[in-house]
């Protein structure tokens, strides 16, 4: 009944009742996903119960019943011979589903305004199109002076920083076969010309990241870095660019903060490098 007029306000008293079943299934769920997570972590093609167990913290009778529950919904394969576990095949419908919903574009929009804002650039977005690559998306900073690029537009993968890390990112084969055939129809480059791409080419895989400056635009420069996907093939390129007067002293640090973002896109996509 409410309190008659005049009476003190008791207070309610809320009883919190812990439910031990609820949380032991919470924290089986949590331990099922941490082993899992290890799977995909780790080199090993296969792992053992002790692998396991010592890696995790946990004792090798809760591994066991951790394999043992995955394995009924193949998330978890056993070899009977060896007795050593390996990922199963609905870990990999997993993997692939997941995959399959991510957007890049979508995933590089949050990322760009922040390099851009950090460095005080224009930062860009491109993907391959064939034989060429074309920006579809860009921030610019606020500022006087500034470059923008023209979302839309098809480019040779030769010439510019973008470009190049397109290339350089390539396989061997499509890499050659690109030097080889694509060229002559796009530019007038010598034999000594396509030799000194090769080599830029290879010194740019190796670094991470790519430079130009004046190579497509006069008075324009840029850094650009790839984005690859669970296989390492290069699904898209962002770019941070400005006058190349100014821009000759933010190089190294327009670099990293590149590759900061790339290899965090990278990782969304499976890349584990």
């Amino acid at each position: 009944m409410p309190p008659a007029s005049g009476d003190p306000v008791t207070d309610t008293v809320i009883e919190t009742v812990v439910d031990p079943v609820g949380s032991k299934t919470v924290a089986a769920v949590e331990r099922a996903a941490d082993v899992l997570l290890y799977f995909a972590a780790t080199d090993e093609p296969d792992l053992g119960v002790t692998d396991i167990a010592t890696a995790l913290g946990l004792s090798k009778a809760a591994v066991h019943r951790l394999l043992a529950s995955l394995r009924t919904r193949n998330l978890i394969s056993l070899d009977e011979r060896t007795r050593r576990y390996s990922l199963g095949p609905a870990s990999l419908v997993l993997g692939l589903s997941a995959l399959g919903r991510l957007d890049v574009r979508v995933l590089a929009a949050a990322e760009l305004p922040l390099i851009s804002g950090d460095t005080q650039e224009t930062a860009t977005l491109s993907v391959r199109v064939g034989d060429s690559r074309v920006y579809i998306d860009q921030v610019t900073p606020q500022r006087q002076v500034i470059m923008q690029v023209a979302i839309g537009q098809s480019y040779a993968l030769h010439a510019g920083a973008s470009s190049k890390a397109f290339l350089a990112y390539l396989s061997e084969s499509e890499q050659q076969r690109y030097l080889t055939q694509v060229l002559p129809t796009v530019a007038s480059l010598s034999a000594k010309d396509v030799k000194a791409l090769t080599t830029e080419l290879a010194e740019i895989r190796e670094r991470g990241w790519s430079r130009s400056s004046e190579e497509r635009q006069s008075g324009a420069a840029s850094v650009a870095a790839p984005v690859l996907d669970h296989l390492g093939h290069p699904v898209a390129v962002l770019s941070v660019c400005g006058p190349s007067d100014r821009f000759v002293a933010e190089v190294d640090a327009c670099a990293a903060r590149l590759v900061a973002s790339t290899t965090k896109l990278s990782e969304q996509l499976g890349y584990r490098g």
